[in-house]
């Protein structure tokens, strides 16, 4: 074949069908940075991304977030009504309810929505969430000083479904609401309520009574969580896998080692590894310590 024939029989990527091949089959595979670079090469290149972007069912700015302007977020999803998992936790510095609410208001089938550490987004952004997303099953929260009990509660109405929701540091968050949240959500399987001195035994208690399914529980730094709670959390939830207590100072190990025998992940040592690790930081060396009786 002469030089002339390769040139008419070469394809182009532009020349493959976008929607059966182009998309699902290439631009699926790269990172959301090239996409955005390969918008700016040509008209049809900037139309091709508009294409898979209005098509794209899970949309993470977490790598860019920082990169990408505001305008640039609002384009690229404004004809996209698919989404089901939307990851914002590295635009803290932009993402305001102005340009999240459009999103929310246009995609009722999100499943997995992460705004964690998104300090300009307010109530209004996660009530939007709970009134259009019906069917969230995962949420993102961590470090949302704006959540409120009434945000929360309309979540807990709306989002019955709610399988996992990060509550880590949301300082405004006190029992009334953790507890409001364990009985509508019966399902949830994964939570943190760390970092946030308001939580008592009461909001435990309640989860561990409500939701017997629960297998991850975060309580980082929740001082004011005492033994009766754990014992409580050891009783009704049969499929606890994990459990994080680190700076719970009222929590012994007496609660805790209940847990530790149906093989509970507890991030706290036991009390005599915890001395054999402090020793052998003394020593410079580890101790050989014959237990036997």
């Amino acid at each position: 074949m002469d030089e002339e024939a390769m040139i008419r029989t070469r394809c182009h990527l532009l020349d493959l069908p976008w929607e059966d091949v182009v998309v699902p089959h290439i631009l699926c595979y790269l990172p959301l940075q090239h996409l955005v670079s390969l918008q700016r090469v040509s008209k049809q290149f900037h139309s091709l991304i508009q294409v898979y972007l209005s098509n794209c069912r899970t949309f993470d700015l977490s790598p860019v977030g920082p990169c990408i302007p505001k305008e640039a977020f609002c384009s690229m999803l404004k004809d996209n009504k698919v989404l089901q998992n939307l990851a914002l936790q590295n635009c803290s510095g932009w993402v305001t309810d102005k340009e999240l609410l459009p999103v929310i208001g246009q995609n009722q089938h999100l499943q997995r929505v992460d705004m964690s550490g998104c300090a300009w987004l307010t109530r209004h952004s996660l009530v939007a969430v709970s009134l259009s997303c019906t069917n969230l099953q995962h949420l993102g929260l961590a470090h949302c000083e704006w959540v409120d009990s009434l945000s929360l509660r309309s979540l807990a109405d709306h989002c019955g479904g709610l399988h996992s929701i990060d509550l880590t540091a949301c300082r405004q968050l006190k029992d009334d609401a953790i507890c409001y949240l364990a009985k509508k959500c019966l399902q949830l399987r994964s939570l943190s309520l760390a970092v946030n001195a308001n939580i008592t035994d009461e909001s435990v208690e309640d989860v561990a009574k409500n939701c017997r399914g629960l297998e991850q529980l975060d309580l980082t730094g929740c001082l004011r969580v005492r033994n009766q709670s754990i014992r409580t959390l050891a009783e009704y939830c049969p499929k606890l896998q994990s459990l994080k207590v680190n700076h719970c100072h009222n929590v012994t190990e007496s609660s805790l080692d209940p847990l530790r025998k149906r093989n509970v992940v507890i991030d706290v040592e036991p009390p005599l590894q915890r001395a054999l690790v402090l020793l052998q930081d003394v020593l410079g060396f580890a101790p050989f310590i014959n237990l036997q009786i």
